[in-house]
């Protein structure tokens, strides 16, 4: 088997139910199997994936394992040559898995591969491609800098060695996983990516960023002005440098004082304005239930428009178009102001966004 595509699912039903419509999308000419892991959800995602995607392997945890042990148990089930460590609430374009096959077919040493991730207003991520974390790095992050934290030396659309990608998407071989030990399970949220980029650099491996494909990736990565995750990041980096560096007291007492003036200068969530003055919906044969679920005024075509109003929401069909086509779209517009993205997941009666890091998007039933 070429691929094992890993997915570990907490509470994001519709999410997940976009995501593996992607994904099986995008294996229908690969031997490969695709594997999703619930971290004991109380949605019903377990009901879901049986009901709708009865070839997908599904393995229900009776706990929040957090995200190192959910990805480790999922592997250990897994027959692919390449792995794909994937999040719910992605979105992968019909080629991203040939394009990325073709592309590590031919390296030796090949470590992790990243891609392109952009969110669901069609923003890239910059997440996506990352240096090494070093103390000096991670305490300029935590105050405000975090120039040196992503790896802005390679542009957008190339590709190129990178140190750290982000869990989000990961590809690597299965043996290279399994011979750095997989996931560190002494994470639990935020960290597990870094230690494992890391651990396979150590080991002489070549990490890539791979620009040529994009995948959406609704949640994208949290700010520090939020305290969580500033607490979470600050708890992984303790885990991180405890292991790969040696400790610093100073570094310590410095990243604590940052975080309590993260905490201390933290602003309001931004409140994401979602009503839309003018909805255009990509789709074919539109919903009469739909219609009526918008208030706005609405333009229904099947033909993507270059030029729309501010202050619109746009639908995107995917019974009638393509990813690749929505992502070059979506890129496209994302440099407009005030618009916003859902997407209506092909033989499926809801539509669904997210336009912030911070809240868990938005699902309309129809």
């Amino acid at each position: 088997m070429k691929l094992s595509v890993i997915i570990l699912n907490y509470n994001v039903r519709y999410f997940l139910e976009l995501c593996l419509k992607s994904v099986e999308a995008a294996i229908a000419n690969i031997d490969a199997e695709i594997i999703v892991i619930d971290n004991n959800s109380p949605d019903e995602s377990c009901t879901m994936v049986k009901q709708l995607f009865p070839s997908v392997k599904l393995i229900e945890n009776k706990e929040n394992s957090g995200f190192s042990k959910g990805n480790n148990i999922g592997v250990a089930q897994a027959k692919g040559e390449y792995l794909c460590i994937l999040n719910p609430d992605t979105v992968v374009e019909e080629d991203t898995f040939t394009k990325l096959i073709d592309f590590t077919d031919t390296k030796n040493n090949l470590g992790i591969v990243g891609c392109q991730l952009i969110d669901g207003k069609g923003k890239f991520l910059p997440e996506s491609k990352r240096n090494v974390p070093t103390p000096k790095v991670s305490l300029k992050k935590v105050l405000g800098d975090a120039s040196d934290y992503y790896a802005n030396h390679i542009p957008i659309e190339n590709t190129g060695k990178v140190d750290v990608l982000v869990g989000a998407f990961m590809w690597l071989k299965r043996d290279v996983y399994e011979s750095v030990g997989g996931f560190d399970e002494a994470y639990f949220m935020y960290g597990e990516d870094i230690d494992l980029s890391y651990k396979v650099l150590k080991a002489g491996y070549d990490n890539y960023y791979f620009g040529e494909t994009t995948v959406i990736h609704f949640k994208g990565e949290s700010t520090l002005k939020d305290i969580k995750y500033a607490k979470r990041f600050y708890g992984a980096m303790q885990i991180f440098y405890k292991k790969h560096f040696k400790q610093n007291l100073i570094f310590n007492a410095v990243v604590g004082l940052g975080i309590k003036l993260a905490y201390l200068l933290r602003k309001p969530p931004e409140e994401i304005k979602t009503k839309s003055d003018r909805s255009y919906l990509y789709i074919k044969n539109s919903p009469p239930a739909l219609e009526k679920q918008l208030p706005m005024p609405i333009e229904i075509s099947e033909v993507l428009k270059d030029k729309i109003k501010i202050n619109s929401m746009l639908v995107y069909d995917f019974n009638m178009l393509k990813v690749n086509t929505v992502i070059k779209d979506m890129k496209h517009k994302s440099i407009q102001e005030n618009i916003v993205f859902r997407f209506l997941p092909k033989s499926s009666k809801f539509i669904i966004g997210s336009d912030s890091a911070t809240n868990r998007g938005e699902v309309l039933h129809f």
